[in-house]
């Protein structure tokens, strides 16, 4: 993968020549030579622990156990594939930040395509002469759009993700208890199967694995219905074998009721995530929760290992060679939700946009400085690329291993035990996959690290969204397109209070978390093969020639450009499948 194999650039090369009065602005002060040891190098390291910290909660954590969950083991290799794949697209955008120190949204404001023209007070929508090879920051471009429809759908996800921290927070900390009250009743799907299970029995077609696993299923619903109070069960079983809906007089559920105990925990978390981003003292508490996640994802291995003591839970080497074997599990509805998942799991779309935000503040461009034709220039902005290549295939490394470890516990629990995470009984159920081995402790054990890995991604996210949502409106002329400016600073404070409550609305008016995740997942997917062919065309026209990579590299980059347009494709076609259903 050397970047040493491109070829050098003339005195008169293009790529030399400011794309515009700011281009590398961020580089204009306080070079810095790059480091060259390892030590050196370690100290240097910081924007892809932050994006660590902000990928784990949502994808991680949630998705990936829901996706085990469903699938079993047969899906492992996509989850793999999804996590080492994408951060070729990630260094290809960071290596353009190096080269010219631009923000990602004026970045991709470059790549030609149908754009936004203001005319007067009007915007025209109209597609230039040519598509490729052609410099227009004139308009809002489509990728640009695209992403503003996808930064909608990430305030559901955060919502989604912040409703997961109240369900914990409301099991760890009740206020009224209705919550917990809430879970202890099955969900609705397990209990009209339940239903139809008493009424008919088991399907002589399921094999005998799965019918033996069914069967568990069904026992252990039956003593959930037992715990629920008489006169509560006996009307909930009386309807769902009449096969009606599982409501009250009034409309109400009978299985999920309103709850507020979630509810109050999340205005709490929102209210207080707004004011820590207000006055800006998010990078502490974005350190610590670096840890947190660290230590949260070493106990979620531990538990993994633990599993392979128990004869009912291990997962044996002929599993995970299964796993690894490319095959599909049965259905479409668990391949779905996996290639939701891929749009989520390791870099998202909003990781890869967000990713040289980070690197800017970090001070790679800056350390680099302005463009220019000297060697000292070249070998600095290669010694701070190899820096960033570190910074990313060391996050890789710990997101790669958090994902391996949460997607295994829910195979081996939760699949086994035909528990899904959904809606209202997302925590309480994800916790389940630490009972087997941690007891009673579980709860505590889980729940606390829940919210620990959970807040993280939504304080760090909404602080990087913030970011790039006040960039949004430099693009769009409605603000200072000086990324360095007092004026852009305070926009981005203001802006990182406000997301965090839009958040929350979010999560009130629809709470769902595990839809509003699955959701997001799906806009990011179609989101990642356009950052997969913006990074191709930073590459081939507007990245410094000196610092294109080599034929190892661009294999590589092309193998995960094709995997996000596979994964994009098939977000669009299963979207566009359920509105037509």
């Amino acid at each position: 993968m050397s970047d040493q194999n491109a070829e050098p650039a003339s005195v008169n090369d293009p790529s030399l020549t400011s794309l515009d009065a700011g281009a590398g602005s961020s580089g204009s002060v306080g070079v810095c030579d790059a480091p060259h040891s390892f030590t050196g190098i370690l100290k240097q390291l910081g924007p892809g622990l932050i994006i660590a910290a902000n990928i784990v909660g949502s994808g991680e954590l949630i998705m990936t156990t829901k996706t085990g969950a469903q699938a079993g083991i047969a899906l492992l290799w996509l989850i793999l594939i999804g996590c080492v794949i994408k951060v070729f697209v990630q260094l290809e955008l960071g290596r353009f930040t190096i080269s010219h120190g631009e923000t990602t949204l004026t970045s991709l404001n470059r790549v030609p395509g149908p754009r936004l023209y203001r005319d007067g007070t009007d915007w025209v929508f109209r597609s230039p002469r040519t598509f490729w090879g052609k410099l227009d920051q004139k308009g809002i471009n489509w990728i640009v759009m695209v992403w503003a429809f996808m930064m909608l759908t990430t305030v559901g996800q955060l919502g989604g993700i912040v409703g997961g921290v109240g369900q914990a927070l409301s099991l760890t900390i009740p206020i009224t208890g209705d919550y917990q009250r809430m879970i202890q009743i099955p969900a609705e799907a397990d209990i009209m199967a339940y239903a139809r299970f008493r009424e008919f029995g088991l399907s002589s077609e399921l094999e005998t694995e799965r019918a033996a696993r069914e069967q568990a299923r069904m026992e252990r619903i039956g003593r959930e219905l037992d715990a629920v109070e008489a006169s509560r069960r006996e009307v909930i079983l009386t309807r769902a074998m009449a096969g009606e809906a599982l409501v009250d007089e009034s409309g109400v559920s009978l299985v999920t009721p309103p709850t507020f105990d979630d509810k109050i925990w999340v205005v709490a978390i929102g209210v207080l995530t707004s004011v820590v981003l207000y006055i800006g003292r998010y990078r502490l508490i974005e350190r610590f929760s670096v840890v947190l996640v660290v230590s949260f994802t070493f106990i979620t291995l531990g538990n993994v290992l633990s599993l392979q003591t128990t004869a009912e839970y291990a997962v044996s080497g002929a599993d995970i060679i299964k796993g690894l074997s490319f095959g599909l599990p049965e259905g479409s509805h668990a391949l779905t939700n996996a290639l939701a998942t891929l749009g989520i799991i390791g870099v998202g779309a909003t990781e890869l946009v967000s990713y040289p935000y980070w690197c800017l503040e970090k001070g790679y461009a800056r350390n680099v400085g302005p463009r220019e034709q000297s060697d000292r220039w070249l070998t600095n902005a290669n010694g701070w690329f190899r820096v960033m290549k570190f910074d990313a295939f060391a996050s890789m490394v710990i997101y790669t291993v958090a994902t391996a470890a949460f997607y295994v516990m829910g195979v081996a629990v939760l699949h086994r035990e035909g528990r899904d995470p959904e809606g209202m009984r997302l925590v309480s159920t994800l916790a389940q996959s630490y009972v087997p081995v941690f007891g009673n402790y579980a709860k505590w054990l889980f729940l606390l690290g829940a919210i620990a890995v959970l807040y993280s991604t939504y304080l760090v996210a909404n602080a990087g969204n913030a970011r790039m949502v006040a960039d949004f409106g430099g693009v769009i002329g409605l603000t200072t397109r000086d990324a360095d400016g007092d004026r852009r600073k305070r926009l981005v404070t203001i802006i990182s209070a406000v997301l965090p409550l839009a958040c929350v609305i979010a999560y009130i008016v629809f709470p769902r978390p595990v839809l509003l995740i699955a959701i997001a997942g799906l806009t990011q997917a179609v989101m990642l093969p356009i950052l997969g062919l913006s990074a191709i065309y930073f590459r081939d026209n507007l990245t410094d020639k000196r610092l294109r990579p080599g034929a190892v590299w661009n294999v590589l980059l092309t193998a995960s450009c094709l995997i996000l347009l596979v994964t994009g494709s098939w977000g669009v076609f299963e979207t566009i499948r359920k509105l037509l259903s």
